[in-house]
């Protein structure tokens, strides 16, 4: 079952790969100012938000929009960050749980396998932990995150790899790394799918399978 990892310990876990929390006690984690990032967004449609200079950086999903983003995160998880996967709120728990997604928030963690209660009144921002074993439930928890987030925003984080992502409330996912390699991987992976569709095969699993036959 997923369990929840107590917020100093994301806090340190993300100031070691390099991650500055960007508001007290929250789930907000970024990279410093002076770092040299690369970042890519998938969205759902055009977007007069977004600053003009990211535009470029953004790629457009195709319907159905929710399953197709979760299903992409989760491939970008599975395939090119292997590890644990954190869920938190870029605000607080206590916010979220009391005010902004009060009326879905906790039906949602209680089908991921969380109890709500255990997170109510947290006025920080504690990670969810999944295991690969437990994608499915990671799964069900970000398609009900992009489908019904409206003015909040959520994070995936990685503890095994520097990299940050947001589940925006406008249904997209951002993508911020040093490592240009990475962001280019995830970037071909969306270009995969689209092409080939959902079931494609990557180039890691590839030489992931591979690998299984020469054994």
């Amino acid at each position: 079952m997923p369990s929840i990892i107590e917020y100093q310990t994301v806090l340190a876990r993300m100031q070691e790969l390099g991650l500055r929390c960007q508001y007290y006690n929250s789930g907000a984690f970024g990279f410093d100012p002076a770092d040299t990032i690369c970042f890519i967004g998938w969205i759902v449609q055009q977007d007069s938000t977004i600053r003009a200079a990211a535009v470029q950086q953004t790629r457009l999903i195709a319907p159905p929009f929710e399953p197709n983003l979760t299903q992409l995160a989760i491939r970008a998880w599975l395939d090119l960050l292997p590890g644990p996967l954190w869920i938190m709120p870029k605000s607080q728990w206590a916010y979220e749980l009391d005010f902004g997604c009060k009326s879905w928030l906790p039906a949602a963690l209680a089908r991921a396998g969380i109890d709500a209660t255990l997170l109510e009144g947290r006025t920080d921002s504690p990670a969810i932990e999944f295991s690969p074993a437990e994608a499915d439930r990671a799964a069900a928890l970000i398609e009900s995150l992009l489908r019904n987030l409206f003015g909040s925003d959520f994070a995936l984080a990685f503890p095994d790899h520097a990299i940050a992502c947001t589940l925006h409330h406008h249904k997209q996912i951002w993508w911020v790394a040093r490592d240009e390699t990475i962001i280019r991987k995830i970037d071909f992976l969306r270009d995969v799918t689209a092409r080939n569709g959902p079931n494609a095969e990557t180039p890691s699993r590839r030489e992931e399978r591979e690998e299984e036959r020469g054994n």
